[in-house]
């Protein structure tokens, strides 16, 4: 199997092939029991990804919640007037449950001082 700029090479030199073809000639084949080819798309486009700079894996901090939503840095208040994070960020910020924040209101921004936390100058 092909992987980076030899993989991308490959690519660009099939050029406008089947898809099929281009999993095929890349070496993205595996055997079945009854002895049939399966052509494993999956791990093609995984390589073909990396292989441009797109990484895929995710330790649980890389910006990923759950279902592979990217995290937007948005937050919305929500119908009950609640503003809600959500649970990567605090995963991201290593919070737990009970855990107390001060509320600041400064004159562009909104902070979050842990209780007990030292209190930075305002921006």
């Amino acid at each position: 199997m092909l992987t980076g700029s030899e993989l991308l090479a490959k690519v660009k030199d099939l050029g406008d092939v089947s898809k099929s073809d281009l999993v095929r000639a890349c070496g993205y084949v595996s055997t079945k029991k009854d002895g049939g080819e399966r052509l494993n798309f999956t791990a093609f486009y995984e390589s073909l990804l990396e292989a441009k700079g797109v990484t895929l894996a995710s330790d649980g901090k890389a910006g990923v919640g759950k279902g592979g939503r990217k995290l937007s840095f948005v937050a919305t208040v929500q119908g009950n007037g609640n503003l809600l994070i959500g649970k990567a960020y605090t995963a991201m910020l290593d919070l737990s449950p009970g855990d107390n924040f001060e509320i600041k209101l400064g004159k562009k921004a909104i902070r979050l001082i842990p209780e007990g936390g030292a209190e930075e100058t305002e921006e």
